[in-house]
């Protein structure tokens, strides 16, 4: 399966090697990547980037994934979100489940699964 694209895709991951390897696998297949190395990094970036799609950890210090994605929505509509986490503990699953076009990505994941997600996410925003 062909998994290149474009746009721009907003990361936000706090376990630097996991955000590094996201970022650049991304690159990698044509898209534009914004990182942001915690919840409340992603924040202060929201309002000044334009993006297209919101990749992000859901279990994070501070800010977690549920309210980066409201703000995410609150700034730029209803785009397509991607939560990955290693928690797959119900309570994180049914804070995903109640969020709309969201997609669950468990850790940890490959290149090509990476890759192919965003595709289908960004596919599914065209159509």
């Amino acid at each position: 399966k062909d998994v290149t694209g474009g746009g721009t895709v907003f990361l936000v991951e706090d376990e630097d090697p996991v955000r590094l390897f996201g970022a650049r696998a991304l690159r990698s297949k044509g898209y534009k990547v914004i990182e942001a190395r915690n919840g409340e990094a992603a924040l202060e970036l929201m309002d000044s980037e334009k993006f297209d799609i919101l990749i992000t950890d859901m279990v994070m210090p501070k800010v977690g994934g549920a309210e980066v994605i409201r703000e995410a929505r609150r700034t730029h509509g209803n785009i397509p979100v991607i939560c990955i986490s290693g928690y797959t503990e119900e309570s994180i699953l049914r804070e995903v489940e109640a969020i709309e076009n969201v997609t669950f990505l468990p850790k940890p994941f490959s290149l090509q699964q990476l890759a192919g997600k965003v595709k289908d996410a960004m596919d599914s925003r065209q159509n």
